[in-house]
């Protein structure tokens, strides 16, 4: 077969998928109008995931698990707009990873507020300007982020989603010559996490000049020749920046998990749930011990356990922030929450994912 012959095939598999895909937004329509009648939300993570895992399953050619993710994730933010647009608010600036993990899961099309502070994003829903938030969580190198929790343990938001994400730093230049560049801008932590490519290629002839997130070293260097960013690909590609190296970060295990809020918990109850919740426990011997038998003998299996100082003023010495495998509607848990009610606040639970 030549060119022309593949192409005219092609062009008919396109046509017959926007047929296809214009009847799935019609039943995505009539499942909508039930939806609108029941006051059920709009965005199900759950259903979403069971899609993507589905169709993973059924594949055979070429297209790999995070293809058949993003575009599915752009066909399921199309279906959304349709029924109800949405505004989703998120820890800028634009081209941060945040609005990367954004743009990953709600699709290019939909409506986006990027906020200054991850308290704004909390604002920006308890007073219903976004309908859904996004802000990170927790680094797997750096740890926890602890304004998140502080501000999980006292908002009505909950998690209703987590949206894992590799964060890799690229260098973007107008530069053609390295040997030019006088001055590379990004965020502070991204200096440390690139120590091997600035000390391999620049030494100490270059200025690392730190400024509040890689998307502004992308300006940065987008206005000046003889400077560079260090960024996100997804940056450097919204700003037409030329990206000279990939990859640059010394450990290639670096991971941010990124939540998404709501006013509205998620009560849908899957096959693959985890839970979130802070728990404040009195001081006294064995009784953190005692606490945590109580999910062994429930056989509720613990992911994550980390301590931080309580706030003053408060009759306990430490929080403790938990995950767990399982949906808090569970009989296994509904039983600990009984017993432990005034202790325990649910964070919420959603579709695990990592």
């Amino acid at each position: 077969m030549n060119i022309k012959e593949l192409r005219t095939k092609i062009d008919k598999i396109d046509s017959d998928i926007l047929e296809l895909l214009n009847e799935r937004m019609d039943l995505v329509h009539e499942i909508g109008l039930i939806k609108s009648a029941s006051n059920e939300s709009v965005y199900r993570p759950e259903r979403e995931q069971e899609i993507i895992d589905r169709l993973n399953s059924l594949s055979k050619g070429k297209l790999n698990s995070d293809s058949i993710k993003a575009v599915f994730q752009e066909i399921f933010a199309a279906a959304r707009n349709i029924e109800l647009p949405e505004r989703v608010a998120y820890l800028g600036p634009e081209g941060s990873f945040t609005h990367q993990a954004a743009e990953t899961n709600f699709g290019s099309q939909s409506e986006y507020l990027p906020l200054n502070s991850i308290k704004a994003v909390f604002d920006s829903l308890n007073s219903h300007k976004a309908k859904y938030g996004i802000i990170p969580l927790e680094n797997n190198q750096e740890g926890i982020v602890q304004e998140t929790i502080d501000f999980l343990g006292i908002s009505k938001l909950k998690i209703i989603s987590e949206l894992p994400l590799s964060i890799s730093f690229s260098f973007a230049t107008r530069s053609k010559d390295l040997k030019k560049i006088e001055r590379i801008y990004s965020k502070d932590i991204a200096f440390k996490q690139c120590k091997e490519f600035i000390e391999n290629y620049f030494g100490d002839e270059v200025k690392c000049i730190p400024v509040n997130s890689t998307s502004a070293a992308v300006s940065y260097a987008d206005k000046q020749l003889d400077s560079a960013a260090i960024c996100s690909r997804f940056a450097a590609v919204q700003k037409g920046v030329p990206i000279l190296y990939d990859k640059i970060e010394d450990s290639k295990d670096n991971h941010t998990r990124f939540v998404i809020l709501s006013l509205s918990q998620n009560d849908v109850v899957s096959k693959k749930d985890k839970t979130s919740i802070l728990v404040n426990l009195s001081d006294g011997h064995g009784v953190l011990a005692q606490f945590l038998q109580e999910f062994h003998d429930a056989k509720i299996n613990l992911t994550k356990l980390e301590s931080r100082p309580a706030k003053k003023g408060t009759d306990f010495k430490y929080v403790f922030y938990i995950d767990f495998e399982g949906h808090y509607l569970d009989k296994n848990f509904q039983i600990i929450y009984k017993r432990y009610e005034k202790n325990i606040k649910l964070l919420g639970s959603y579709p695990r994912m990592i």
